[in-house]
């Protein structure tokens, strides 16, 4: 089973930018997208849900804004857009896809870094999800949450981190609500269980030549349940093309 997540900050841009002939090729079988950007009723090319995938996506309710999306070529039992909560949802940043005992989670977290109301707003919702995280683990499902968590776990996983140790994404306070998360037992981050390199970005700030001087942060994952620790078969980041700020985040699973 192989599962790609991507930001694609705008999936209207990321189509220009040949993103789908791209996925088509990677022949994924589940494909997470957060930042959409767009409304249904704007996607009116076929183009938007490819050939040979069953398509869903949970909007925000502002256009332009946020927004995630999963692709799949099995049919899901069932579709959850949403996590229930009214603030969250109107933002468009949760859709959950339910294939037997397994739950593929397309997530967008929050980015703080517009000042300090949103990373009150980001705290908020991570003192939230924690507990539903551990809700989730203990349901006995398996998980496979992908998407841009909008946090870099450790020092490694950011080029300047002596520079970014009071901004947002990697805040102590966040660094160890990502510790808590991954040191408890119930997830673990399926790239980091294959690849322990340096260097390893998924996003690259459009200002200073960040994409040329690879200054990047390692901010989209896909966080798995324990369960699967020995599922994960092959990982990689693709940056042969670019897509959006982001890159494509590849996992193979032996599901």
């Amino acid at each position: 089973m192989r599962i790609i997540t991507l930001n694609v900050n705008g999936i209207r841009s990321a189509e220009r930018k040949n993103f789908f002939p791209w996925m088509q090729a990677q022949q994924p079988d589940i494909v997470c997208l957060q930042e959409t950007k767009a409304q249904l009723h704007q996607l009116d090319s076929g183009v938007f849900c490819p050939q040979g995938y069953h398509c869903f996506y949970h909007d925000a309710e502002k256009k332009g804004y946020s927004g995630v999306a999963i692709f799949s070529k099995k049919q899901p039992l069932e579709i959850i857009q949403g996590i229930g909560w009214p603030d969250i949802d109107a933002e468009g940043r949760f859709i959950e896809a339910r294939f037997d005992n397994l739950s593929v989670i397309s997530l967008y977290l929050h980015s703080g870094s517009s000042g300090e109301e949103r990373q009150a707003i980001k705290f908020s919702f991570m003192d939230r999800f924690m507990p539903y995280l551990k809700s989730c683990a203990e349901s006995g499902r398996n998980y496979i949450i992908c998407g841009d968590w909008n946090i870099a776990h450790k020092e490694i996983d950011l080029k300047n981190w002596r520079g970014n140790l009071k901004n947002s994404g990697f805040l102590p306070e966040e660094r160890a609500w990502m510790e808590q998360l991954l040191t408890g037992g119930h997830w673990l981050d399926a790239f980091r269980e294959i690849n322990q390199e340096g260097e390893q970005y998924t996003w690259w700030s459009n200002r200073g030549q960040a994409w040329a001087k690879n200054v990047g942060w390692r901010i989209d994952y896909q966080i798995v349940s324990a369960a699967l620790k020995g599922k994960i078969k092959a990982t990689s980041i693709y940056k042969d093309e670019r897509f959006s700020d982001h890159a494509p985040l590849i996992v193979d699973y032996d599901l």
